[in-house]
């Protein structure tokens, strides 16, 4: 799995959103440049290969072309 840049991505590493994200079914933002800690990387079929934790948001699914290896 690679992220933005084409860095390979690993189970416990450290991202950075690189652009604002829209939370589908609530009103809150993913502002870009936010940094989010030991990510999970998933098999998903929609293409949200990474779980993980948002301060503030919660636990939430990110696409790896929306982050960057921090």
């Amino acid at each position: 799995m690679r992220d933005a840049n084409g860095n390979v991505l690993a189970d416990g590493d450290s991202v950075i959103v690189i652009k604002d994200l829209k939370v589908k079914g609530a009103s809150s933002v993913i502002k870009g440049g936010t940094k989010v800690r030991n990510i999970r990387l998933t098999d998903a079929i929609d293409g949200h290969n990474i779980a993980c934790k948002i301060d503030g948001i919660g636990a939430i699914n990110l696409k790896s072309e929306f982050v960057k290896k921090a």
